[in-house]
This record gives structure tokens, sequence and C-alpha cells, in this order.
């Protein structure tokens, strides 16, 4: 075993622990308890999940901010007011900043490739989607605000793009974080 397959040991067994991590840190599908994973192809399927969601996120996030790009030369843009240029502003550099961090594992994998650092590198490509994804959900709901109050003015625009972010909470933050929380009390009841 090597030094980067011992380091992936523990430093998946302490996150279990103390029930943090990346949240790519999950059991091997099918896999029974006779069938342990060495560290080296848990960092391995942990790389493989990262470069799925890395590609299904990549694509959502570069459609639309290419779409936001492409608003400031509609003709409509000129008729938006203080507030829309500022959210519209506010939006694009979300869309930016989502972008970044979800491309930043594809530029980290290349200048890593070779270093035995793949242990780190799963660490941080999970970090930098966990950030990404947090900035896509505000990218999505500040280009939801942006649509309905130009479409519905008022009050009705804010609390609809409002309960979008919230359902978005729901779906993308709470609902991953109760489902670990039951996995970690059923851990330790059973052990």
């Amino acid at each position: 075993m090597t030094m980067t397959d011992q380091r992936v040991g523990v430093t998946h067994e302490s996150a279990r622990e103390n029930g943090a991590g990346c949240a790519c840190d999950t059991g091997r599908p099918g896999a029974g308890a006779d069938e342990p994973e060495t560290p080296r192809e848990r960092v391995n399927r942990r790389w493989n999940e990262v470069l799925q969601e890395t590609r299904v996120t990549q694509t959502g996030v570069q459609i639309l901010f290419g779409f936001l790009l492409s608003v400031a030369f509609t003709p409509v843009f000129g008729e938006l007011g203080t507030a829309d240029r500022t959210i519209y502003v506010a939006t694009v550099v979300l869309g930016a900043s989502a972008t970044g961090a979800l491309i930043a594992p594809v530029s980290l994998h290349r200048f890593l490739t070779g270093q035995r650092m793949k242990d780190e590198l799963v660490e941080a490509a999970c970090r930098l989607m966990r950030c990404g994804m947090v900035l896509l959900a505000l990218t999505i709901g500040c280009t939801l605000l942006l649509i309905l109050r130009f479409v519905i003015p008022g009050v009705l625009a804010e609390a609809l793009a409002g309960g979008v972010m919230l359902w978005f909470g729901l779906c993308w933050y709470i609902l991953p974080f109760r489902l670990r929380r039951r996995a970690a009390r059923r851990a330790a009841d059973a052990g």
C-alpha cells in the first residue's frame, strides 16, 4: 500500500467518525460487508463520482452563463432599471464564479496528474463542487428573480423567486443533510 493509499484510508475513516467530510464519501454501491473497499478503490470511485457530477453541473452552468451573457446585448436590456441592472450584474458574477468552481476540478486534475495526490484532489474537488453548487443555486435564483421582475412587476416576483430558492435549499442541502444524519444514527445504533 502506498503512502497515498494509507492517507486516503485515514482521511475517509476520520471523516466518517466525525460525521464530516465530503459528500462524495458514500459506500460503494452493491458492496457487502464481505467486500471491503480498499483505500485505492475508494479514492478512484470517489474521483469517478466527482467527474460524473462535474459533467452534469458544468453543462447546466455553462448554458445558463451563456444565456446571461447574451441578455446584455438584447434591446430589452436598455429598459431595465437600476435595481434590475444590479441584479443582472450580481447574477453574471455569480454565474462566472459558479463556472469557475465547477470547472476547477478539471484544472486541478490536469495540474496534479502523476503527483500521487488523488486523495487531496478528490477532497479539494468535492469542496469546489459544493461551493459551485451554492453559487449555481444563487445564480439560478437571481436569474429567476430578474426574469420574473420583468414579467411580473411587484412583490409576487420576489415571492416566487424566494419560493424556488427555498425549494433548492430543501432539495440540494437539507434533504442530503437529513439523509446523512439518519445514516449516521443507523450506523451508531448498529455499531
